[in-house]
Order: structure tokens, then sequence, then C-alpha cells
């Protein structure tokens, strides 16, 4: 847990997609498409076999408060535990607790990967550390629970072992926990969350850290979410099959397992409100319909590493333009300390390519478009664009 930052507090998010049958019986529960709001360039919500989860916050939130997010939050001291250490003693005398090794140069790896925690005083890998944050807030949040017995854990370590890639076959499920239990369990974890670690020991479970494969990390921009800002590690996993969910009546008041293109057809529809990274991620997750191909690309991308995003957003005929790393006009100064800039011509500090885009461009909290040209670094996906909006004559700078 990294006390020293001056700007963000530290926070994971675990986007969570999982296998439904498909057939009319299946989508009862589901969210509606929006008729006449709907956006033909999104593969159709049959193309897809899994839907993905969705929390809203509640409308007292400190932070985006009636927000749709994927689950997640703020890391807690207890998730650097030393404590853990006993937890993965099977896995101690492996790097980063068994987990694969990212190919990232460490001079290009995101602080909040790169720093070494051990000089922070944890023997906890952030790698580690921020896949346990994201399945204790996520557990606290909608009541999923992604654990390993012992008895898979050894058949996991045998395989590390022997440096065999076990997780290209898509396996792993959750809440296989008697509800009792996860009942009880969970109303201590939202009491204190070092009562996670407590849950562990006494179940004999691990978290399953080796589920969650690396995705993104996005930092809050200055000045448009309040004082509050995160530096977020996005995660994916994919399940075989919808668990039981459950909200937790505090900050999350609702939730939904809906398909990536649902929820941005929604979101057209002003039906329920996403912030720009829930927009860009589902927009991104829209070229695997299939949950075969998503878990497979997550696994095998993973290794790649992330780049760090620190939207830069500039104010330009009342509309508001993100601008992303690779966009022609992102200020390469890497000091994180832009905020909402009112000039007309803002300029980049060193020269870029000057066709290059990659931005989201806000039109009004509903309105979003992405324009992007550039090829993603590490491998990682473009997310399925729109055709432009009349109005993004105005948003060009």
């Amino acid at each position: 847990m990294n006390t020293t930052l001056k700007h963000w507090k530290e926070a994971a998010t675990l986007i969570l997609a999982a296998g439904h049958k498909l057939g009319a019986d299946s989508l009862s529960s589901r969210t509606p498409l929006a008729g006449s709001y709907g956006r033909s360039h999104l593969p159709h919500k049959s193309s897809f076999d899994y839907d993905v989860l969705l929390l809203k916050r509640s409308s007292k939130s400190g932070f985006m408060p009636n927000a749709y997010v994927f689950p997640g939050g703020m890391v807690d001291s207890s998730d650097f535990s030393s404590e853990w250490l006993d937890i993965f003693k099977s896995f101690r005398n492996f790097p980063n607790f068994g987990l694969r090794s990212v190919n990232q140069t460490a001079e290009s790896r995101p602080p909040i990967f790169s720093t070494d925690r051990l000089k922070l005083g944890s023997p906890i890998p952030g790698e580690v550390a921020f896949r346990i944050c994201a399945l204790r807030e996520t557990f606290e949040e909608s009541g999923l629970l992604l654990v390993m017995s012992k008895t898979e854990a050894k058949s996991l370590l045998k395989s590390t072992e022997e440096k065999c890639t076990t997780d290209q076959v898509l396996h792993y499920k959750a809440n296989e926990l008697c509800s009792s239990e996860l009942t009880k369990w969970r109303a201590l974890v939202n009491q204190n969350p070092s009562n996670f670690i407590r849950m562990c020991r006494e179940l004999e479970v691990l978290p399953n850290i080796w589920a969650l494969y690396e995705w993104g990390n996005w930092l809050t921009p200055s000045g448009r979410y309040g004082v509050t800002r995160f530096d977020t590690a996005f995660f994916i996993c994919c399940l075989q099959e919808i668990p039981h969910t459950l909200q937790d009546q505090k900050e999350i008041v609702h939730f939904q397992w809906s398909t990536p293109s649902e929820v941005l057809q929604s979101y057209q529809a002003r039906e329920l409100w996403i912030a720009p990274p829930q927009f860009y991620e589902l927009s991104r997750m829209c070229r695997f319909p299939l949950l075969n191909d998503l878990h497979n690309f997550s696994s095998q991308r993973a290794t790649e590493g992330c780049e760090q995003w620190l939207p830069v957003v500039v104010l330009k005929d009342k509309h508001y333009i993100s601008l992303l790393p690779g966009d022609k006009l992102y200020p390469l100064n890497g000091s994180g300390e832009a905020g909402i800039d009112t000039s007309t011509d803002p300029q980049p500090e060193d020269p870029q390519d000057d066709s290059a885009l990659h931005r989201i461009c806000i039109s009004d909290p509903y309105t979003v478009d992405l324009q992007i040209n550039i090829t993603p670094k590490y491998n990682h996906l473009l997310p399925v664009v729109g055709p432009a909006s009349p109005r993004d004559s105005n948003n060009e700078l």
C-alpha cells in the first residue's frame, strides 16, 4: 500500500465475464435493448455467449454516485499484509506467487505494478496484492467469491513447477461454498477487510489470483469526479457460468449481468450511466462476442503488460475531449498534473504523429464518441468504434 502518492489512491477493478445459455429463457432477467437508440456497429446481443457484471453505485457515494461500474475498490493495508505469506506458503518460492511473468520492461511498467513494495514495508508483490484487493472488493460488493481449494492449489502448484500453461482452458467458477458460509464471511469482510485473510485461513482456501489477467491501468483525471482520484489496476476474469450475485445495499444498490453491447446501448438510451473507462473497455470487449475467445485473448495478452493511462481533459466549444496516450495532442511530460485545459489549442510538449488520434469526445454525459487511429501497445484491443457523430466536427483540435 503506497501511502506516499501525492494525488491518487491505489485501487483495483475486476471485469467479470460469465457464460450464459443462449436462448429466450436465459434473457428474461437481462437488460433490454433500447430500440430507437441502437448502435448498429455493435455486435447484436444474440452474438454474445457471455454477460458482464456491472454494479450501480449508491446516490450517496462520494465518487461517481449512481454510476454503473465494474466491481472493485480502494486497496486496504490488509491486502499487503505479511499474513498472506502463510496463506500462499506453497507458492512463496515462485516469483509473484506463481503468476506468469510479464514481458514488459521495468522502465515502461506502470508504477502501480513496478513499485518495489518491500521498500514500502510489505513482502507481498503488487501484482499479488492488487489481485487480492480486486477479489476482496468483488466479494464485498457482489457476494462473488473466487477462491481455490488446497487440492486445486496443489494441482496448480504442480503445473507451475513443471512450467505448464494450464490456464488456456476456461474452467473458473465462483461461490462453491455453501450459502450460509458465504453470507457469514461476507458480513465479516465488509466489517473489516482483514477478515478476508482470516476467512481464507479458516476455510483453507486461497484467493484465485491466477484467474485474474492484467488488462489495464486507468488514472482519474483532475477535476472531473470530485477531489478523490484513483490509480486503478484493471483485471479481467472469465467464468464458465453466471454465479449467484447479491448487492451489498450500502455502496451498491443494484447489479446486472448484460452483454457489452447491451450496456453500451442502454447507456446511449440514457437508461444508465457509465464512466469513460467503462465505455472504452466494454467497446473493446465487443471485439470478442464469444467467451472462450475473450478468455484466450486475455490469457495470452496478459504477459505483454499494459500502459498507464491518465486522461488529459480539454474543453473545446463546450465539449470535453479526453486525450489518451498516443494522441497527437497528449502531453508527454508524464507529470500527471494536467487538468482541464480551456485553451483552444493545447500543445504537446514533444512532437508526435500529427495525425494520431486516441481520444474520447464527450458531447454530454450520455453522448460519447471514440476517435482512434493508433495501434494499441502491448498487443491490446482497439475498441469497436461507431460512425462519427455530426457533432464530432466541433471536437476537432
